[in-house]
């Protein structure tokens, strides 16, 4: 080997290393993903990261009513006669958590990954739904909520 390949494997080695390091600087600057909920429905599944909090700190109730008029809502279609199936990440249940029908509780706090509840509750004035589409939170912390996923539930039969 010549010294000018030796030369040219170095620099490209130096190089290298020097875009690995930038690379695991800019991914350390980023903020760590909050858990996820899923709303699962037939086969059709939706997910979300906290809409609010979802780090372990207690949410104020002023941010906690500010977050459940939050627009950018994930939905999913739910006919009355399936079944709505809930799962959390296990750092959610840990916590517990309660899923909340327009601000309200629907069930008492679980400390489970996984809940179901048929389709039709969530369209039943009974319960305190209002026309065709219902906003269901998943409310984290047993007494006060330190996360808040949003999701719309829309009618469809």
């Amino acid at each position: 080997m010549t010294r000018l390949q030796s030369a040219v494997r170095r620099r490209r080695a130096v190089a290298a290393a020097g875009v690995v390091s930038a690379g695991l600087l800019v991914l350390s600057a980023c903020d760590k993903p909050t858990p996820m909920a899923t709303v699962t429905v037939g086969q059709d599944s939706v997910n979300s990261e906290a809409t609010c909090g979802g780090e372990g700190d207690a949410l104020k109730p002023s941010d906690l009513n500010q977050c459940l008029k939050d627009k950018g809502i994930k939905s999913i279609s739910v006919d009355p006669d399936e079944t709505v199936r809930f799962g959390v990440d296990p750092e959610i249940a840990d916590e517990g958590w309660t899923i909340l029908m327009n601000g309200q509780p629907l069930t008492d706090s679980s400390t489970k990954t996984y809940r179901t509840i048929p389709g039709s509750v969530f369209f039943n004035a009974q319960y305190g739904a209002q026309g065709d589409s219902t906003l269901v939170s998943i409310k984290e912390g047993k007494k006060d909520a330190s996360g808040l996923w949003n999701f719309k539930l829309e009618k469809n039969a």
